[in-house]
C-alpha cells in the first residue's frame, strides 16, 4: 500500500545523524533498513553527506528472504552466515565508521507459520561482529524508529492503516522529541540528565538489585566495579554520540553469575519476526535455566543456547516513570521504544564500559547476542542491595526513591 511521506522524516533524519551516530567530516557510515525504509534511508544518507560524510554504504535486510531461507534450507546450513558480513562489520570498526540502524516492525506474522526451533537457527540479521565491534566502542552508533503502515497495524489493529500511521508517528515523534524547537538540543540536555542520574547511582556502590513484583523475584548481583551509565557515549577514538534515539534508561553490567530468581516479562518481546508474550525466565547460578512463555518461547530458548554465555546477563537498566515513552501507554512491539518504557534486563553480551575494573571487566559476559526484555513497570519495585545484604527501594511506581 502506498504511504504518503511524513514530513518529519527529515527531521527525524538530521536528529539520527547530528546527536545520534554524530556523523563526523571524512567517516564511512552504514545505515541498515528493510525494504520499505527506503525514504528514510535516503533522508539520512542526505544528510550524513551534508555533514561531510565521506560515503554513506546501504545494507537492507529482507524478512522475506529470510522466509525463503527458513522454509526450504537444510536443516545444518541455517547457522550458517556469510563471512563478508562479518568482514564488513569489522572493517567499519578499523575505519572508526558510523552505524545507523532503522528499526520497526515490517512483515508482522511472517514467521508464525515456522518451527520456532527452527527459525530461532538464522540469527540473521543480528551478527555477533558487529556486537564485537559495538561493545568495544569501534563505531559511533545509533537506532532510530521508524512508522510503517505495517508496524502501525500491529501497534492500533482497529484503525485504518493511513489512521494508524499517523497516530503511530504522532507518538514516535514525541518519543524522539520532535516537537522540540531544537531536537539535538533537547537530547543532549535528556542526556545530561541521564548522566546525572547514573552518577548517583554510582555514589551508592551497590552490590546488586532486586526485581520483586507480579511473577518476579529476582536478584542480579553487581561487580564490585560496576558502574552506570546512561544517555551519551564515547568511542574508543572519541566521539560522542547517542546510541538509541529514543533512550530513557540508566544501565550498568552486572555479574553473569549471579543472577538468581525468576522474572516474568511485563512487555511482548520482538525477535526476528516471533512475537513472544507471557515471558517467563528462571535463574539459577546465573544461567537460564527455564525459559517459557505463552507464545514463542522456542525462540528466546534457540538463542540462549547459541553459546556459553546466551543464556546469562549482560545488562539491567532502569527507566523511571519521567521519560517520553511510559507515559504515552503504548506497547509498540519494538524493543527500541519498549525497552525504553520499563526497566529491563539483556541476556547475552555485556557492554565492558559497564565496569571499571580490568579484573571484573575480564569476567564480563561475552556472546553472539544481545537480547533486551522488559521486566520493569509500575507494579515493580526495584531494589538496591549494599554491601552487607540490606535492601533499599530505589524505584518504586515509576518514581526513584528519595
Amino acid at each position: 500500500m502506498h504511504r504518503m511521506a511524513d514530513p518529519r522524516i527529515h527531521r527525524l533524519a538530521d536528529l539520527a545523524v547530528a546527536a545520534g551516530a554524530n556523523v563526523r567530516p571524512g567517516q564511512v557510515v552504514s545505515v541498515t533498513g528493510r525494504p520499505g525504509y527506503e525514504e528514510m534511508v535516503r533522508a539520512i544518507a542526505d544528510a550524513a553527506y551534508r555533514r561531510g560524510a565521506k560515503y554513506v554504504d546501504i545494507a537492507y535486510f529482507d524478512p522475506h528472504v529470510k522466509l525463503a531461507r527458513l522454509r526450504h534450507a537444510e536443516e545444518d546450513t541455517l547457522g550458517w552466515v556469510p563471512p563478508w558480513l562479518g568482514d564488513r562489520a569489522r572493517a567499519f570498526g578499523e575505519m572508526g565508521g558510523a552505524n545507523i540502524a532503522i528499526t520497526g516492525v515490517e512483515a508482522p506474522g511472517i514467521f508464525d507459520g515456522i518451527d520456532p526451533a527452527r527459525a530461532g537457527r538464522d540469527r540473521l540479521p543480528s551478527l555477533r561482529e558487529w556486537i564485537e565491534v559495538v561493545m568495544a566502542g569501534g563505531v559511533s552508533w545509533t537506532v532510530v524508529p521508524f512508522p510503517t503502515t505495517d508496524w502501525a497495524g500491529v501497534v492500533f489493529p482497529d484503525l485504518p492503516p493511513q489512521e494508524g500511521l499517523a497516530v503511530l508517528w504522532d507518538r514516535v515523534a514525541a518519543a524522539c522529541r520532535l516537537d522540540a524547537p531544537d531536537p539535538v538540543a533537547a537530547w543532549r540536555a535528556r542526556a545530561a540528565e541521564l548522566t546525572a542520574t547514573a552518577a548517583s547511582l554510582n555514589a551508592r556502590r551497590l552490590a546488586g538489585l532486586r526485581f520483586a513484583g507480579p511473577g518476579t523475584d529476582l536478584r542480579v548481583g553487581l561487580f564490585p566495579s560496576s558502574r552506570w551509565l546512561g544517555g551519551e557515549e564515547r568511542t574508543s577514538g572519541g566521539i560522542v554520540h547517542l546510541p538509541n534515539i529514543p533512550t530513557e534508561e540508566v544501565f550498568t553490567t552486572p555479574d553473569p553469575e549471579r543472577t538468581e530468581g525468576y522474572v516474568t516479562s511485563t512487555m511482548p518481546l520482538e525477535i526476528a519476526g516471533t512475537v513472544i508474550t507471557g515471558l517467563r525466565v528462571r535463574f539459577e547460578g546465573g544461567r537460564a535455566v527455564a525459559i517459557t512463555a505463552d507464545h514463542g518461547a522456542e525462540v528466546l530458548r534457540s538463542r540462549a543456547g547459541v553459546d556459553d554465555g546466551a543464556d546469562r546477563l549482560g545488562e539491567v537498566a532502569l527507566v523511571d516513570g519521567t521519560g517520553r515513552i511510559g507515559p504515552l501507554g503504548t506497547v509498540f512491539f519494538e524493543t527500541l521504544l519498549d525497552e525504553n518504557a520499563a526497566s529491563h534486563i539483556a541476556l547475552g553480551a555485556a557492554y565492558p564500559s559497564g565496569v571499571a575494573d580490568e579484573a571484573d571487566r575480564e569476567r564480563a559476559n561475552t556472546s553472539e547476542i544481545h537480547i533486551d526484555f522488559m521486566v520493569g513497570g509500575p507494579e515493580v519495585t526495584v531494589y538496591g542491595i549494599d554491601g552487607a545484604g540490606t535492601e533499599s527501594v530505589l524505584l518504586a511506581d515509576g518514581a526513584w526513591a528519595a
